[in-house]
């Protein structure tokens, strides 16, 4: 879960396929984010709140425009089960962490990959799913 900057919303993540969006002074859920095809495992907001990336065991990293909450990208690649995702401190990339030992930074206008890091995982998050 990740509040938006202006502490009036709160974005979740589910097993039930889905990220869901919270106001926070009624607990009134505003709106429910589908797309993804698996449990939603991971998903972080950028710095100033324009928007949400989120990760899943279906293979996906997908990026969500806040305010609108409509998909702003899409990264379907062979990446493995996607355990988190993130953006750099600009928020002009997504990055993700998988299955397959990577850490991939990806450019959110092309969608293309623009930096992958082979990492040595440790045995307990191999074991996570």
């Amino acid at each position: 879960m990740a509040l938006t900057p202006d502490g009036q919303l709160a974005v979740s993540a589910s097993d039930d396929k889905t990220l869901r969006v919270w106001e926070l002074s009624s607990g009134r859920e505003l709106r429910t984010l589908r797309g993804h095809t698996g449990s939603v495992y991971a998903m972080a907001l950028t710095a100033d709140g324009q928007l949400v990336v989120s990760a899943s065991l279906d293979q996906t990293l997908r990026v969500w425009e806040a305010g609108h909450w409509v998909r702003a990208a899409y990264f379907a690649r062979p990446l493995g089960l996607c355990y988190c995702g993130g953006f750099t401190a600009g928020g002009r990339l997504a990055i993700s962490v998988s299955e397959d030992k990577t850490l991939r930074a990806w450019e959110l206008g092309s969608g293309g990959e623009l930096a992958r890091l082979q990492l040595m995982l440790p045995q307990v998050l191999r074991d996570f799913r």
